[in-house]
């Protein structure tokens, strides 16, 4: 069973293998993101999260996935032009994922399993401190504007 979301190795949404090791050091926000759901707005918040803290040790990571309600039914290249287009997503974004069922993907397993905590609908969110190892689960209503979320990512910002 893994320690920290920095032994898994993701593909980018470029298609790019990505170790999570290279976020060593860094507070980490993953989020399970679709296009097509009524809280994509959410988008507009990630990124703003984003630039607030990016320079303090803020990554903000993009999961898509079509788990829910087939709402994020495009390519990787697809869901990658509307969130720059739409929403001018500079976070980084990897290629969709299942994050739930019996072929859920790895790292969404270690994230359920370490807090006990089933992923509901997109935009779940799971805070991951420093050293890798998962802090907080946030359901999809907390928006990246509340001030709980905000506090507990300064926490661990230092």
């Amino acid at each position: 069973m893994a320690t920290s979301i920095h032994e898994f190795t993701l593909t980018s949404i470029d298609g790019q293998p990505v170790s999570l090791a290279a976020y060593a050091g860094k507070v980490c926000l993953l989020v399970n993101v679709a296009s097509r759901c009524g809280y994509t707005k959410q988008y507009k918040g990630l990124e703003e999260l984003y630039r607030t803290y990016k320079d303090r040790g803020l990554v903000v990571l993009g999961f898509p996935s079509n788990d829910f309600g087939a709402q994020e039914p495009g390519t990787e290249a697809e869901i990658k032009t509307f969130c720059s287009t739409s929403y001018d997503v500079t976070f980084d974004m990897f290629a969709k994922v299942k994050v739930q069922g019996g072929d859920q993907a790895p790292l969404y397993n270690y994230l359920t399993t370490t807090t006990g905590n089933s992923v509901q609908w997109n935009f779940n969110k799971f805070l991951v401190d420093k050293t890798g190892k998962v802090v907080k689960y946030y359901p999809s209503a907390m928006a990246p504007e509340d001030s709980t979320l905000r506090a507990d990512i300064e926490a661990l910002l230092g």
